[in-house]
């Protein structure tokens, strides 16, 4: 009974090693610890599910949202770059709670000239400034473009009170607004629209020094509903500048009176199209409405340069109509060239579109249309299809900005009409990317102002995607053997960011004000990570599924980050909670290397291991029953002679009766019998757990790619080690060899290590490649 007490608990020790070897030696004991395990539950992390967001990641029952109705009529006066406008604003109260006051965004008010967020960034001498950013900073007087508001009225035209703090403005309510009861005011407003390519507004115009005209592109422009909701009653956190916008859904009715010889598209159905369109623009549109295979010119170069030249001193009033839009925007010039074509959604036929001035071209005219048509095919086929009638892109130089249905985008040619690849790939991705918008958040509605990430990180993320497959669809495009080359997406393009000064990285649960580096925080890191976890953590078919889950639940709705979260594990049934704390709420970084390798060799006397344990216990090698063992080689690099060409089986008495008594014939001629054994240790020194991938090479010439889940550091997330076993000598072993994970440090990723280039030499070879 003794040796069976003390063969299992020989057994037991086997199996905890590693946990006895990291037990303090002496009888002292460390203190306890808080559970720092990153695949600890993210229970403190999230809130608590309810009624009106479930633990699933869908709405619950009770799920409300408001709806804030508009009629508008702007007028443009372009001799001035002024905008007027009144608007009739109808709030419905959908929540269960009384209002007692209503808040409205006045996001023009961070261009007012005394405006708080010019001193927000404290900032030393620069380098160097451009000619233009110098005499804006110390030359001039700050722009003065804030709201004039001219009165706030109920229904009846009574004044309410109102009181303005910097981009939000309280509307005190006569009595308090019950829950299901609607409430209607009026608000008369203008602003001086400034030149967006001077200080780099979201919204504005460009003026053309050369034709003295100004195209613009224009949002923001009225004041809007702020949103309220479950998750924190009134969203009314200021407008800064880079957190951007949290905004209800609504229908919209929107007159917008401009010259006469202007071209305008918006937000929306145009209502009076044959009041504003000429009989050969009329024809044209019923052309393009049935062109699926290119654009239709509604608005040719030759009429635009000639639009140039006219400055009418009459006007026109387009009347547009949207239908459960979170926002509105417009573009209008009479320097547009307009094209457009059919895409076919479903059984919809939705409207490409593209305006753009002649020195956009030959580039826009090749290209920007055919990129918005791609788009809408590519996101609708991850998400959902594509529920309005058209999608715009508006060439604005330095720009890039977006609004339902329409969005505004950089990429100018050479003065000549000539054009560089980085140039042209720019232009394509720029679109890509501001008319996915129209799916997050237009549509997925997150809130922009909290977390940049919700939309700018999973816009990036489609957009690689759908960059990748334009590049297999219009291969001309690209370069010959080329894939599309994306700027954001492939893991390897975050590692300079991830691997830098940890004081200025936020993890990307940050609000966008409180980031260093806005452009790898909320854009290229999550596209990383979501690219990753599609491509390597759950595998396409469970992502895709996941995925597009949450796009169908959150459609025309306002999701949290913990929504998301639920909702890719929820329809999964992956485990995410260590991934979405690694990647999202901390700045680790994925490091892992190849600390060490021993050989070893099978054997019936007591390792070292044993040895030392029966010390330990004033137990001898009689007290054991029978075992097999693995002996470590002093030298790993040195095959015992008498073992080298041996199977386990022939240097184990024990395991060969073993076989021979509990094995048939047929049994043991189908065992493979390795001779030999490694004990590999990896270790993490990133700190983020990933999935371990290796490639194993042999000395027969084979390689073996296994793929250890990342559960493989959930007890221990520095190192851990594990046992391979071959009939051929294992001759390299190498972590992460396609770069799947955004390993910062590849010099440890490799046994033997490689060598490595130095940055001189490095830099040689780039010289030589240009």
């Amino acid at each position: 009974m003794i040796r069976i007490k003390y063969a299992f608990a020989s057994i037991l020790f086997l199996f905890t090693a590693v946990s006895f070897a990291q037990e303090p030696a002496s009888n002292e004991k460390e203190p306890g610890h808080y559970n720092q395990s990153k695949f600890k539950q993210l229970y403190e992390e999230f809130a608590t599910p309810n009624t009106y967001r479930s633990a699933s990641g869908a709405p619950g029952p009770d799920y409300y949202q408001q709806q804030a109705d508009y009629k508008m009529d702007i007028r443009l006066d372009d001799k001035n770059a002024k905008i007027y406008g009144e608007e009739t604003i109808t709030y419905t109260n959908n929540s269960p709670d009384q209002l007692e006051y209503l808040w409205v965004q006045l996001d023009q008010n961070i261009r007012t000239k005394d405006s708080k967020a010019l001193l927000k960034n404290g900032s030393g001498v620069p380098i160097a400034d451009e000619a233009k950013t110098f005499v804006g900073k110390y030359m001039t007087e700050a722009f003065d473009g804030g709201f004039v508001i001219e009165h706030v009225k109920d229904d009846s035209g009574k004044a309410l009170p109102y009181t303005i703090n910097f981009t939000m403005m309280r509307v005190d309510l006569p009595t308090p607004l019950k829950s299901g009861e609607k409430f209607s005011f009026n608000v008369k407003w203008n602003y001086n629209i400034p030149d967006h390519t001077v200080n780099r507004a979201r919204s504005g115009y460009e003026y053309f020094a050369e034709d003295g005209n100004r195209a613009y592109v224009i949002a923001q422009f009225f004041p809007r509903m702020a949103v309220y909701n479950d998750v924190e009653g009134w969203q009314n956190h200021q407008f800064w500048g880079n957190g951007e916008f949290a905004l209800p859904f609504g229908n919209y009715e929107v007159n917008i009176t401009v010259p006469a010889d202007h071209i305008l598209d918006g937000t929306g159905v145009l209502q009076n199209r044959k009041e504003v369109y000429t009989k050969e623009m009329m024809k044209r549109y019923e052309q393009a409405k049935k062109s699926y295979d290119k654009p239709v010119l509604i608005v040719t170069q030759a009429e635009a340069e000639a639009a140039e030249k006219g400055f009418s001193d009459k006007t026109k009033t387009w009347k547009l109509k949207a239908e459960n839009v979170r926002d509105f925007g417009f573009a209008t010039s009479r320097k547009f060239i307009w094209d457009m074509q059919a895409v076919k959604m479903g059984d919809r036929d939705v409207m490409a579109v593209s305006m753009y001035p002649k020195e956009g071209n030959p580039l826009w005219e090749e290209y920007s249309t055919k990129a918005v048509a791609h788009t809408l095919r590519s996101y609708s086929s991850h998400t959902f299809e594509y529920p309005y009638p058209k999608a715009i892109s508006v060439h604005a130089k330095n720009q890039g900005m977006e609004y339902p249905m329409i969005c505004w985008n950089y990429g100018r040619p050479n003065a000549d009409g000539s054009y560089s690849d980085r140039t042209k790939y720019g232009m394509i991705s720029v679109i890509i990317h501001e008319v996915g918008h129209n799916f997050f958040p237009m549509i997925v509605n997150s809130d922009e102002r909290q977390w940049g990430w919700m939309d700018e990180g999973l816009d990036t993320f489609m957009q690689y995607m759908a960059e990748q497959e334009f590049g297999e669809l219009y291969p001309e495009a690209i370069a010959p053997n080329e894939k599309y080359p994306s700027r954001r997406g492939d893991p390897a393009k975050i590692v300079p960011y991830m691997s830098g000064d940890q004081s200025t990285i936020s993890p990307i649960m940050s609000n966008p004000e409180n980031v260093f580096q806005l452009g790898p925080n909320a854009y290229g890191k999550p596209a990383t990570a979501l690219n990753i976890l599609r491509e390597t953590v759950m595998g396409r078919e469970l992502f895709d599924h996941a995925f597009k889950t949450y796009s169908q639940r959150w459609k025309f709705k306002h999701p949290t980050p913990e929504d998301f979260f639920r909702t890719m594990e929820d329809a999964s049934a992956v485990d995410l909670d260590w991934y979405w704390r690694g990647w999202f709420y901390t700045t680790d970084y994925v490091d892992m290397g190849v600390k060490n390798i021993k050989k070893y060799y099978v054997s019936d006397k007591p390792n070292k291991k044993m040895q030392a344990y029966l010390s330990e216990r004033g137990m001898t090698e009689a007290d054991l029953r029978p075992l097999v063992y693995l002996e470590e080689f002093d030298d790993a690099s040195i095959v015992a002679p008498e073992l080298k060409n041996n199977l386990p089986s022939e240097t184990s008495q024990t395991l060969k009766e073993y076989m021979m008594d509990n094995m048939t014939a047929a049994e043991r001629a189908a065992v493979k019998e390795p001779k030999y054994f490694y004990e590999i240790t990896y270790n993490s020194p990133g700190g983020l757990p990933m999935p371990l991938i290796v490639e194993y090479t042999y000395a027969d010439g084979t390689t073996k790619n296994v793929t250890y889940p990342p559960e493989i550091w959930r007890k221990n997330s520095s190192e851990v080690m594990i046992v391979v076993s071959s009939t051929s000598e294992l001759t390299g072993v190498e972590i992460d060899p396609k770069m799947e994970t955004a390993d910062i440090d590849t010099t440890n990723n490799s046994w033997p290590r490689k060598e490595q280039e130095s940055d001189f030499d490095q830099m040689k070879e780039g010289i030589k490649g240009d």
